[in-house]
């Protein structure tokens, strides 16, 4: 071996030590070891797994963990540690400046973008969703206040939904980001409403056509920005968060020219502590394209001077538990779906599922039911809880 190759091998080995020394510096903050023998501990396969997490942050750590350079029994109660502890707050790529810059000079939740999400993460599988939702196939957090299993939590948070509305037979309600149609379906029938829902996935627009057959339920493919037409109330569940901060302010001026004077919106999103202005940027390269959470103060800005608030409840640790179900659902059911979507999305949708679960967990982020109205009940507003 050449003093050069000897050089440089030695500066490369140093590196790497130095990388695997900072990397469990960090993780002993959170009593995580590396190769422990605990459910949180990290099992490193790869050597090149510090300098990678190091290098790319959050990205790096995620497209690791899809390649098999490291395990953990308990991905949930590791991503849990890690954001309770902020350890994320210590360290920074380019790829995270990348990502805060772009998201400032551009509107990446633009008209042009708006179906970008259906087609990326919506429309890959209905057998998917399938397999791994409740039986009305919602795809936001349900309320276990009072429940003991999924199917029973989702049903209990529609119901909740429909009660906060104040739903009447004959009523005429819209869905904004319906899904897969579950909600409206249940809107209809246990209700008696006509349904108006709209959605950017064509999967969600075929399949909830079906579910809501012979039901006065309207299904269209369609960008919120384009809706018209007087509702006597509307709701959206799930989709707030693949608005974007730029479009807050328009979303709700679609809002308030939807509802009559004492109509009322309900919106349930995830939110964050502080205001951000991008997302995750492994979630939004692999989950969720252009998504970013919105904080108090976005929400506040953008309804201000529009409509009203009527209340604000947090369940926020209900989608942990929503999640680690469907997390259960989607292990069980992977066996028919191995070969159509492969090991590697497996581990990536794994990862998916177990590290919100943990930032639900450790409050990080959380989980709003906002009611709004266009000019203000004129008596009280008790919401249901």
């Amino acid at each position: 071996m050449s003093i050069k190759a000897l050089t440089s091998w030695h500066w490369n080995w140093s590196d790497h030590l130095f990388c695997k020394e900072r990397v469990a510096s960090l993780l002993e903050e959170a009593d995580i070891h590396i190769d422990g023998g605990r459910p949180w501990d990290i099992r490193v396969h790869d050597p090149r797994f510090f300098q990678r997490v190091l290098a790319e942050t959050s990205m790096g750590f995620g497209e690791s963990y899809m390649d098999g350079w490291w395990d953990c029994e308990r991905l949930d109660e590791l991503i849990y540690r890690i954001l309770r502890h902020r350890l994320t707050e210590r360290v920074q790529s380019w790829k995270d400046i990348l990502a805060f810059l772009q998201a400032k000079l551009l509107n990446l939740q633009d008209v042009r973008r708006a179906f970008h999400i259906g087609q990326h993460h919506y429309d890959i599988g209905n057998e998917l969703y399938q397999s791994m939702l409740d039986r009305h196939m919602i795809y936001s957090c349900g309320y276990w206040k009072a429940a003991n299993d999924l199917d029973a939590a989702q049903e209990a948070k529609l119901d909740l939904v429909c009660r906060k509305l104040g739903l009447e037979p004959g009523m005429r309600v819209l869905d904004i980001g319906c899904g897969w149609g579950g909600a409206a379906k249940f809107a209809a029938e246990r209700y008696g409403v006509e349904v108006y829902g709209v959605t950017v996935s064509e999967e969600q627009a075929k399949f909830a056509h079906e579910i809501c057959r012979g039901l006065p339920v309207t299904i269209e493919l369609k960008d919120y920005r384009t809706l018209s037409g007087r509702f006597d109330c509307a709701y959206s569940l799930g989709m707030f968060e693949h608005v974007g901060y730029r479009n807050y302010a328009d979303y709700m001026e679609v809002i308030e020219r939807c509802l009559p004077q004492d109509g009322l919106f309900l919106l349930h999103t995830i939110g964050c502590n502080a205001s951000s202005y991008h997302g995750n940027p492994w979630v939004e390269r692999y989950i969720f394209p252009n998504s970013m959470l919105p904080s108090i103060r976005q929400i506040g800005a953008a309804i201000e001077g529009k409509l009203i608030l009527e209340d604000w409840q947090n369940f926020g640790p209900d989608y942990d538990r929503t999640l680690l179900a469907w997390h259960d659902n989607f292990e069980r059911g992977w066996a028919p779906l191995r070969d159509h979507y492969g090991e590697r999305f497996q581990r990536m949708w794994r990862f998916y599922l177990l590290s919100f679960a943990g930032a639900f967990r450790a409050r990080y982020i959380q989980l709003w039911q906002i009611v709004l109205s266009r000019r203000g009940r004129p008596m009280r507003y008790d919401a249901p809880r």
